[in-house]
């Protein structure tokens, strides 16, 4: 593991009037790490990631991202023009709901092209190779390159999304209960595809998800958010294993009890 992390978050706070999304929040996240968020829906998860990837501004704290350069940087005080090109090239996110991060009207080969296109790739062949191996590369039919999103079902376009996400290799990926909605065998491939990027890759991931089970599979730590705040954190199997808190308590004891 790399001796400098690759994010640090620190006392991240977010309010929308009286009601409190984020709570000084802080962790520290390395390169080749997975951070699994869990919570029950309202408990700040999600407002967290969108404050990571930068599409939120906090009302305090900062995000701090160390580039390809080794430059860290804050994404919470740069301008809209230096965030987008930071974002662009070092985050990857992948949505819950495919369609949310597709663009449907153009091809599979060309959502995948797309970001290439952003990072400034101009060859057209080469770009369209590369399409074709990330479509290998998340277990889809080369042969459809050309067909549109829509023709796809729920679990390909997942795969397509992960493809357009991590096509050109961020060093970060934010990824929204990326098997949710999904059948229970299709996501367990998914699952294992997502298991085999990672660890191929080396990349940061942090992953909010519902599922307790998501979060043991995929995840080297948990944090647990409720009302905002980190109300427990540790080593996956530990925290699920052994939780301290009583809400955590309450989590893995609904799960047995499902």
């Amino acid at each position: 593991m790399s001796e400098t992390p690759l994010l640090e978050v620190e006392g991240l706070s977010k309010r929308y009037g009286e009601r409190v999304a984020c709570r000084e929040v802080s962790f520290t996240l390395w390169p080749g790490e997975v951070l699994a968020v869990v919570g029950e829906s309202g408990s700040g998860k999600t407002t967290l990631l969108n404050l990571i990837a930068g599409r939120l501004r906090p009302d305090a704290g900062a995000v701090r991202l160390r580039d390809a350069d080794g430059v860290e940087r804050d994404l919470a005080a740069l301008d809209e023009a230096g965030l987008r090109r930071l974002v662009r090239r070092e985050i990857g996110f992948v949505h819950q709901n495919p369609r949310d991060g597709l663009r449907l009207g153009v091809s599979a080969g060309a959502n995948i092209g797309e970001p290439l296109m952003a990072a400034g790739a101009r060859h057209y062949a080469s770009i369209r190779r590369t399409a074709a191996q990330w479509l290998e590369r998340v277990e889809m039919e080369v042969a459809r390159l050309d067909d549109l999103p829509a023709t796809f079902s729920g679990g390909m376009q997942q795969r397509l999304q992960i493809a357009r996400a991590l096509v050109t290799e961020p060093r970060l990926v934010l990824m929204d209960e990326p098997t949710g909605g999904l059948d229970v065998s299709v996501q367990a491939r998914l699952l294992d595809l997502l298991r085999r990027l990672v660890a191929d890759l080396g990349i940061a991931v942090v992953l909010v998800t519902h599922d307790l089970g998501v979060a043991r599979l995929l995840a080297h730590r948990l944090m647990v958010m409720q009302r905002g705040e980190v109300v427990e954190s540790g080593v996956t199997d530990q925290v699920l294993d052994d939780p301290q808190h009583p809400y955590t308590q309450l989590l893995v004891s609904s799960v047995l009890a499902a």
